[in-house]
C-alpha cells in the first residue's frame, strides 16, 4: 500500500495529545493540511511547519478530500461536526469523513446518518496507542466502514499508523475501541492495587514488579504503566479522566447487550477516586497514587 498522500487535501479537527501527532505525520508526508483546534495556540507549531490554520471547523473542511476528527468525547464530537460553523456545514459531497475520537457507537450511527444526508460517507477509525505512537506513526487503526471508503483513506492511515484493522461496517471500530479501553482500564486499576500491596509489604518492589510484568499477567500496557508509576512520572500520554470516560461508555454499550460489566464498574470507581483527589488531568498511571502511603520508595 502506497504511503503517498502528496497534495491530498486533508482537514484535521482536534489537536490534543493524539491529534497533534497525527496531523504532523500527515503534514510531513506532503498532505495539503488544514487544521482546526478550539484553542488556537495548539495549532501554532503546525502552522510554522506549513499547515493552514482555520478559524472554524466549517472553514477547515472547505475543499477537503478527507476530514479527520480527534476530539475528547461525544459532546466534543457534536461541537466539531454540527451547527452553523460545524464541519458538516462546510464539506463537499463525496468527502470521506473519519471520526477517530473514542465515542459511543450511538454517536457514530448518528454521525453516519448526517454524513449520508449530505452525500458523504463516514468511517469510524479510532486508534490504539498513545502520544509516542501518534508522533511516530505507530498507531493501530480500528476501522468500521465500507471497503471503498477505507481504500480512499488508506494512504493517510498508513502514514499515521503501523496497522489498519477493518473490523466490519460503520460502528465496528468504535465498539472494539471501547472494549479495548475497558480492558486497559481494568489492567491499570488492578496494577495500581497490586503495586500498593507490594509497597506496603516487605517485598523488594523492583524484583516483585519484574516477576509480574514479565510473567503471565504481563502486557505492554502493564510494563509501561509500571515503569511510570515507579518513576512517579504522570506527564500525560493518556489523560486519566478520558480513561474514566471510556469506561463509562463501555459500561453502557455492554449493558445494552445484557453484559453486567462488573469489572468495568469496579475499575471506574477506582478511576473516579483518582479524579476526586485531583489526578484527572494526569496520565492514567496516576491511578496508583490514591493507594500510596507517604513512604513508597524502596
Amino acid at each position: 500500500m502506497t504511503h503517498d498522500i502528496t497534495n491530498t487535501r486533508v482537514a484535521f479537527l482536534g489537536l490534543g495529545i493524539m491529534g497533534s501527532g497525527m496531523a504532523r505525520r500527515l503534514l510531513g508526508a506532503g498532505a495539503r493540511l488544514t487544521v482546526f483546534n478550539r484553542s488556537a495556540e495548539r495549532a501554532r507549531s503546525l502552522a510554522a511547519e506549513g499547515a493552514t490554520v482555520a478559524n472554524s471547523p466549517r472553514e477547515a473542511v472547505a475543499g477537503a478530500d478527507i476530514v479527520f476528527s480527534m476530539v475528547a468525547d461525544d459532546t466534543a464530537s457534536h461541537a466539531i461536526w454540527e451547527g452553523g460553523e460545524g464541519a458538516l456545514a462546510g464539506v463537499r459531497p463525496g468527502t470521506v469523513l473519519v471520526e477517530s475520537s473514542t465515542v459511543t457507537v450511538g454517536r457514530i450511527a448518528e454521525l453516519a446518518e448526517s454524513a449520508a444526508r449530505i452525500g458523504c460517507e463516514l468511517v469510524d477509525a479510532p486508534v490504539t496507542g498513545s502520544k509516542v505512537q501518534a508522533a511516530g506513526g505507530e498507531l493501530t487503526f480500528l476501522v468500521g466502514g465500507s471497503d471503498e471508503a477505507l481504500q480512499r483513506i488508506r494512504p493517510a492511515l498508513d502514514v499515521m499508523g503501523k496497522s489498519v484493522l477493518h473490523l466490519g461496517p460503520t460502528g465496528s471500530g468504535a465498539l472494539v475501541k471501547l472494549i479495548n479501553n475497558f480492558l486497559a482500564g481494568v489492567q491499570a486499576t488492578s496494577l495500581a492495587e497490586a503495586i500498593a500491596i507490594i509497597e506496603r509489604s516487605p517485598l523488594d518492589r523492583g524484583q516483585a514488579l519484574a516477576a509480574i510484568v514479565n510473567g503471565s499477567p504481563g502486557s505492554p500496557i502493564m510494563k509501561t504503566l509500571a515503569s511510570r508509576i515507579v518513576a512517579e512520572d504522570y506527564s500525560p500520554n493518556f489523560y486519566l479522566h478520558l480513561l474514566a470516560k471510556d469506561l463509562g461508555y463501555a459500561i453502557a454499550e455492554g449493558e445494552s447487550l445484557d453484559v453486567p460489566m462488573s469489572t468495568a464498574r469496579a475499575a471506574l470507581g477506582i478511576l473516579r477516586g483518582s479524579i476526586e483527589r485531583g489526578d484527572g488531568e494526569k496520565d492514567m498511571a496516576a491511578v496508583a497514587e490514591q493507594f500510596r502511603s507517604t513512604a513508597v520508595a524502596r
